[in-house]
C-alpha cells in the first residue's frame, strides 16, 4: 500500500488539524484568519488534516464566509485530509478556496525525508464503536442522503449526533480513544517505513519515536484548537511545533 503524491516540499510548510471552528466561537475563527494570514502566507505549503470545522453540513449551506475569503486570499499550496467533522467538505468548498483534497492516508516528500500524513483516527481501531459509526457515515449512502435532507434538519441531526458523541466519551477510556500502537506500526511497515508520521484527532500533542526493523520512525501528533492554537513547522530539514 503506497498512496504517494508528488508533492515535494523542499522550502517550508505548516501542518495544522482539530481547529474544530464553529461559528459559536468567533474568537477561534479570528485566531485561524490570523493565523493564514500572518503564520501560512510566509510558507509555500499548508497542510490541514482534517476537523477544519467543528462540522460541515455540505457547500450549499454558505458556512463560514469569512474563513473562506481568508483561504482564498492565501497564495500558499492548501492540502487537506478530511477528517470525523468535516468530511462532508465538497467540490465547491474545494474549488472556491484552491484547496486540494488527499487520501488518508498519503505519503509526501519532505526534504530527502517521506512523511505519512492522516487525520488519524484510522489508528484508533480499538474505540470499535466509533470505527462502526464511521463505517456507516462515510458510505456514500449515509453521505447522498444526508445532504438531501434541509439545512435546517441537517443542522439538527449534527447537533444529535455531537451530543450523543459528547456522552459516548464520558463513559470512554483514554487508551481506548488513542491510537493502538500496534496499528501505528502497520502503517509504518505497510509504507516502507516512512520517517515521519503526522496525524490529528486525539488531541494529545507530542511526539512518539520507534525502532522498527532497524529504522527510526518518529510519529507527530497534532494538538486540537480549543485553549490554544499551534502548528507544526517544516522548515530546514526540520519540524518543530509553534504556538500563536
Amino acid at each position: 500500500m503506497r498512496k504517494y503524491q508528488l508533492i515535494n516540499v523542499e522550502t517550508s510548510a505548516l501542518f495544522v488539524s482539530d481547529t474544530h471552528l464553529s461559528e459559536d466561537s468567533p474568537a477561534v475563527i479570528n485566531q485561524f484568519n490570523s493565523f493564514i494570514e500572518n503564520h501560512a502566507s510566509q510558507h509555500d505549503f499548508l497542510f490541514i488534516l482534517g476537523d477544519l470545522f467543528e462540522y460541515w453540513i455540505g457547500d450549499d449551506a454558505n458556512q463560514f464566509n469569512s474563513v473562506v475569503s481568508t483561504l482564498q486570499g492565501l497564495e500558499s499550496k492548501i492540502y487537506f485530509i478530511p477528517g470525523n467533522r468535516d468530511f462532508l467538505i465538497g467540490p465547491k468548498f474545494l474549488k472556491k478556496t484552491n484547496i486540494i483534497i488527499l487520501e488518508d492516508p498519503t505519503l509526501i516528500q519532505l526534504g530527502n525525508q517521506e512523511a505519512v500524513i492522516l487525520h488519524g483516527d484510522t489508528l484508533c481501531i480499538d474505540d470499535k464503536e466509533y470505527q462502526d459509526f464511521r463505517t456507516v457515515v462515510r458510505s456514500e449512502k449515509w453521505k447522498k442522503d444526508f445532504i438531501n435532507q434541509e439545512i435546517d434538519k441537517r443542522l439538527e441531526i449534527c447537533k444529535d449526533l455531537r451530543i450523543k458523541s459528547s456522552e459516548a466519551q464520558k463513559s470512554k477510556s483514554d487508551i481506548l480513544m488513542d491510537v493502538n500502537e500496534n496499528e501505528v506500526k502497520k502503517l509504518f511497515k505497510d509504507l516502507n517505513f516512512p520517517q515521519i508520521m503526522i496525524h490529528g484527532h486525539t488531541h494529545r500533542p507530542k511526539k512518539h519515536e520507534y525502532l522498527l526493523d532497524n529504522n527510526i520512525c518518529n510519529r507527530w501528533v497534532l494538538d486540537d484548537w480549543y485553549d490554544s492554537g499551534s502548528y507544526l513547522v517544516w522548515k530546514g530539514g526540520k519540524l518543530h511545533t509553534e504556538s500563536l
